[in-house]
C-alpha cells in the first residue's frame, strides 16, 4: 500500500513529504488508517537533536484512526475497530507490565530506532527502509503497527480528540495525578502551559487542587489555564513564587510540576524554591539528554524531605487510562474539545510545529486526507 508520510532526515532540518510504500503487516502486526495525528511537542525534542533517532524516519507518536487488516495471531483487534495509537507497545508480561508500569515496557525500548518490535521496518521509499517514531510513525495516512501499539476504542468517540489520548492529555493529567499525586486542598503549581501543562492543570483541579497556579509568559496561555482549572496565573517563576507564598502563609507549594518547553537547571531549581518541605518536583519536560539538568543541594532535599519525580507518560499505563480518560471525557470531566486550536494537512506539518514554537496553539491536529 501506498502512503504520504512526513519524513525527517537530519535533526534540524525540516519534515519532507514523500510517498512511500507500507509494508504488509505480520502475524502479529495491524495495518491502520490515520485520520487525526496530534502534534506533540515531543517530536521536537527529536527534531532539535536533545534525543537520538535512526534517519530517515517517519515522525508522530499520537493518533486515532480505523484499522484496516490484522495479522493471523492479532487477538486484541479486529478489521473496522476504532484505535487510539499508543506510543510505546505493551506487551503485558515484561516485569514492568507485570507490576503496572507497562510505560516502562521493555517493547518499546526500540522507539528512536524506528523499528518494529519484531525487528522489521514499516516503511520503504527512495532511501530503502524507513523507521516509525516510537513505533507508530502517525504523520502517515497509513501505517503497519504491532498490535501492542492499538488501543481499540468505541466507535462513537470523535476521533480528533481522542488522538489527544495518545500522548499529551494522559502525560500531563498524570503528571498531576499520579506523579505528583495531586489531594484535595493542595498547593500545586504547573510551569509551562502548553499542550501537556494544559492537561496537568486539569488533572490536578480534577483531584482537588485548592490553590492551582499556572505559570506561562504568554497571555493567551494562561487565559487558556483558567478555564481549565487554574485558580491563579504568572508571568514567570518568580511571580509564582510570591504568590506561593502569599497563599500557603509561607508553606510553599505541596508539589510543582515542570512542562515547560525544555528543561533546565534554572527550571528546576525555581521549581524546588517553590515546593514546601515534604514536598514533590515532578520533571515532566525534556531537553538535550546528555546535559544534566539538576543542579540542587543534595543536603537541603534530605533536611526537608522534598522529592524529584522523574514522569514518563504521567505515571499511566496506555491500556488501562487511554478508556479511563476517554469515559471521563464523555462524562464531562475531561476537556478534549477546548484542547485544539488549529488544524493543518499534512503538508503543513512544518507550519504546524512553527505554530506551536511561537506559543499559537495550545494543541494543533493533522488532518488526515484519503
Amino acid at each position: 500500500m501506498k502512503t504520504k508520510a512526513a519524513v525527517l532526515y537530519e535533526a534540524g532540518k525540516p519534515f519532507e513529504i514523500e510517498e512511500l510504500d507500507v509494508v504488509a503487516p505480520d502475524e502479529n502486526e495491524v495495518l491502520v488508517r490515520y485520520d487525526y495525528s496530534g502534534l506533540c511537542h515531543s517530536d521536537l525534542h527529536m527534531v532539535k537533536g536533545h534525543l537520538p533517532f535512526r534517519a530517515p524516519m517517519v515522525f508522530g507518536h499520537e493518533a486515532a484512526g480505523e484499522v484496516l487488516e490484522v495479522g493471523s495471531k492479532v487477538t486484541n483487534v479486529k478489521p473496522g475497530d476504532h484505535f487510539v495509537a499508543s506510543f510505546f507497545p505493551v506487551c503485558g508480561r515484561c516485569r514492568w507490565c507485570a507490576t503496572g508500569n507497562s510505560r516502562l515496557c521493555d517493547m518499546g525500548a526500540n522507539g528512536l530506532e524506528g523499528f518494529l518490535p519484531g525487528g522489521r521496518f514499516p516503511f520503504k521509499g527512495k532511501n530503502g527502509d524507513y523507521g516509525s517514531m516510537m513505533t507508530v510513525g502517525t504523520f502517515s495516512q497509513y501505517a503497519t503497527v504491532h498490535e501492542n501499539s492499538v488501543i481499540p476504542i468505541h466507535d462513537w468517540i470523535p476521533l480528533d480528540k481522542a488522538a489527544l489520548v495518545g500522548c499529551g492529555v494522559p502525560t500531563g493529567w498524570g503528571s498531576a495525578v499520579n506523579s505528583a499525586n495531586v489531594r484535595a486542598g493542595d498547593t500545586v503549581v504547573v510551569y509551562g502551559i502548553g499542550g501537556i501543562g494544559i492537561n496537568a492543570v486539569q488533572g490536578a483541579a480534577y483531584a482537588g487542587a485548592q490553590h492551582l497556579i499556572a505559570v506561562d509568559p504568554v497571555p493567551f496561555k494562561r487565559e487558556s489555564a483558567k478555564r481549565f482549572g487554574a485558580t491563579h496565573t504568572a508571568e514567570s517563576a518568580e511571580e509564582a513564587l510570591a504568590l506561593v507564598q502569599e497563599l500557603t502563609w509561607g508553606v510553599g507549594a505541596d508539589s510543582t510540576i515542570i512542562t515547560i518547553d525544555q528543561l533546565t537547571a534554572q527550571s528546576v531549581s525555581d521549581a524546588a524554591e517553590a515546593t514546601s518541605k515534604g514536598g514533590t518536583i515532578v520533571i515532566t519536560s525534556m531537553g538535550q539528554y546528555e546535559e544534566d539538568t539538576i543542579q540542587l543541594s543534595g543536603v537541603q532535599l534530605a533536611l526537608w524531605g522534598k522529592r524529584i519525580q522523574g514522569s514518563l507518560y504521567g505515571g499511566c499505563n496506555p491500556v488501562y487510562d487511554i478508556p479511563k480518560l476517554l469515559s471521563l471525557y464523555q462524562s464531562g470531566h475531561v476537556k478534549l474539545d477546548e484542547l485544539i486550536t488549529q488544524t493543518y494537512s499534512l503538508e503543513q506539518v512544518n507550519q504546524g510545529y512553527e505554530d506551536l514554537e511561537q506559543h499559537q496553539n495550545i494543541r494543533g491536529v493533522i488532518v488526515h486526507e484519503h
